[in-house]
C-alpha cells in the first residue's frame, strides 16, 4: 500500500513538472570548492555553521570532516578530508531524481534542489558516491548543499567558509582551482592542487568539481 502511494506521488510529481527526460546542463561557469588537507584541524566548524544555516536537525550532515590516520610508529600520519556536495559536472543525483526537485544551475553549475517537488523517494541519495544527498526524516525528505546560494548571490562565500577559522576553505571558479590561478589563503604558493586523493570515490564516476591540497600520506600514486 506505501509503496503504491509512493508510486503514485511519483507520477503525479512528473505529471506536474512535464520532465520525462534529464537533459544534462553546460555551465557558463562552474564553482567549486577547494580545501587544504594538511592544514585543517577538524574543528568541525564548518560543519555546525552548515548546519545552524540550514536548520537541520541531528543526524543530517551536508559538510562532513573526514579523519583519516594511519601508519606505525615511528611513521605515523592523520589528516583530513573535508567533503560535501561536489556540483559535479556530470551528478549521478539529477537523472535519478523522478520529479526534477534536483537541478544543476545554468549561470555557476550549483546542484540545486527544489525541497517543494522532493517526495523522498532516496533514489539520488543511494545513487551519489560521495553521500551529499541527505534524508531529514523530520520532514520526510532529502535536503542537500547549494553552496549557500543566497550568500553567493549576495556578494558573500558559503557559511561553511566563512567559519574556518583556519582558512583552509574556499571556493571559486573550478578551473582556477585545478591551475592553481584562485588567489586563496587556502592555497599557498609552493601548493599543488590535486583533483583526486585517498579515501574519496573515483572522480571518473561524477566528475566532482572540487580541488585538494593533498597530505603526502593521501596522495593518488
Amino acid at each position: 500500500m506505501a509503496e503504491q502511494k509512493v508510486t503514485t506521488k511519483i507520477k503525479e510529481a512528473v505529471k506536474r513538472r512535464k520532465r520525462e527526460t534529464y537533459t544534462p546542463v553546460q555551465p557558463e561557469m562552474q564553482l567549486g570548492f577547494v580545501h587544504n588537507n594538511v592544514d585543517c584541524i577538524g574543528c568541525r566548524a564548518c560543519e555546525i555553521a552548515c548546519k545552524d544555516k540550514n536548520g537541520l536537525p541531528a543526524g543530517p550532515r551536508f559538510r562532513r570532516v573526514q579523519y583519516i590516520e594511519g601508519g606505525t610508529y615511528p611513521d605515523v600520519y592523520a589528516y583530513k578530508v573535508n567533503m560535501s556536495c561536489n556540483h559535479c559536472a556530470e551528478p549521478a543525483c539529477l537523472p535519478t531524481c523522478p520529479t526534477g526537485a534536483l537541478f544543476k544551475r545554468k549561470a555557476d553549475g550549483i546542484v540545486d534542489i527544489d525541497s517543494t517537488l522532493c517526495i523522498g523517494c532516496r533514489r539520488c541519495e543511494a545513487a551519489c558516491p560521495f553521500g551529499a544527498p541527505q534524508f531529514d526524516p523530520s520532514e520526510g525528505i532529502v535536503k542537500k548543499c547549494n553552496m549557500c546560494v543566497d550568500e553567493i548571490e549576495a556578494g558573500r562565500k558559503p557559511y561553511c567558509v566563512m567559519a574556518c577559522m583556519m582558512r583552509v576553505l574556499d571556493i571559486g571558479n573550478i578551473a582556477e582551482i585545478w591551475s592553481g590561478e584562485l588567489d586563496s589563503v587556502a592555497i599557498g604558493p609552493q601548493d599543488t592542487v590535486v583533483r583526486q586523493v585517498k579515501n574519496i570515490a573515483a572522480i571518473e564516476l561524477t566528475l566532482p568539481s572540487i580541488g585538494f591540497v593533498a597530505h603526502s600520506k593521501g596522495k593518488v600514486e
